[in-house]
Formats: C-alpha cells, structure tokens, sequence
C-alpha cells in the first residue's frame, strides 16, 4: 500500500512539472531560437608577402557574442585566385575544411596558429592597400571586410 502511494506521489509530481512547462510556453526546442551567432571582426591585417606574387597570409579575429556557435567553412577575395583556412603547431601546418567560433567566444588567426592563406594574387598588394574577404560561416552567412596591408614584420600591439 505504502508502495502504491509512492509512486501515485511520483505520478502527480511529474504531471504537475508537465503542466508548469506547457503553461511556461516551453516549446521543446532547446531554447536554439535564442541560440544564433552574432559575430564581428576585428584586427584583420596581410603582411606585406616576402617575395614578389609570392603566398600572403592573413590574419584577424572573430569575435561571437551570441549564445550559438557557429564555423568559419570558407574565405574569398576578389583580389585572389584563392583563400585556404590553415592550422598550425610547432611542428606542421595543414589545410583544414573549417574553424570553430564557439558561443560568446573568439576566433583567433594570428601567427602559429589558424591563419589564411592567401594566393595567386590579381595584382602584387603594397603596404597600405585593403583588400577585401569575403567570410563564408555556417549558419551566419557572408561577412565582407576589408583588410589592410601591413609590412612584413608588422605585430600588433608593437
């Protein structure tokens, strides 16, 4: 009897929580309507490449101040024949498909890290040009920035 009661209290409670979700207007979804990137860019620069329509490398940063993550998946210019996204450590560096930019974080491309590569340019870039990428990301769309040119030994924050 005692066991009956139990799990008539079990029953009840679990209704009761039923009912409080559906009058909260739970819709079962997770809560992803609220769930969307928002990103910006920022700290965008190409050194200056070493040798003469030789490979560039460009690096920036993507910052995602919504609760959804969201993927770097491809990067163009008109100014290049080609865009590739790159990963690197001490030892090896590898062309890699896409990049993360996770919930209310960053993306960093910055040197020894993930960085763009950058060739076949249209025209040789000079130290103070901008040139223009286009961000492709999963789910946020196309992100148009222009990027500056920056001498070869150029560091931020030096």
């Amino acid at each position: 009897m005692r066991r009956a009661a139990l799990v008539g209290a079990g029953v009840a409670t679990a209704l009761t929580a039923g009912a409080i979700l559906v009058g909260c207007g739970f819709s079962g979804t997770g809560g992803t309507a609220d769930a969307a990137a928002r990103l910006t860019v920022d700290g965008s620069y190409i050194p200056l490449p070493a040798t003469p329509g030789g490979m560039g490398a460009g690096y920036l940063t993507v910052r995602n101040d919504g609760a959804g993550e969201d993927r770097l998946v491809k990067v163009t210019s008109p100014a290049a024949g080609s865009v590739t996204l790159h990963r690197s450590s001490e030892t090896s560096m590898e062309e890699v498909q896409s990049l993360s930019v996770p919930a209310h974080g960053t993306l960093e491309l910055a040197r020894g890290g993930n960085h763009l590569m950058i060739m076949g340019w249209q025209k040789q870039p000079a130290v103070g040009d901008e040139l223009e990428l286009d961000l492709t990301f999963a789910k946020s769309g196309t992100i148009a920035i222009k990027v500056p040119v920056k001498p070869l030994t150029y560091r931020p924050g030096s």
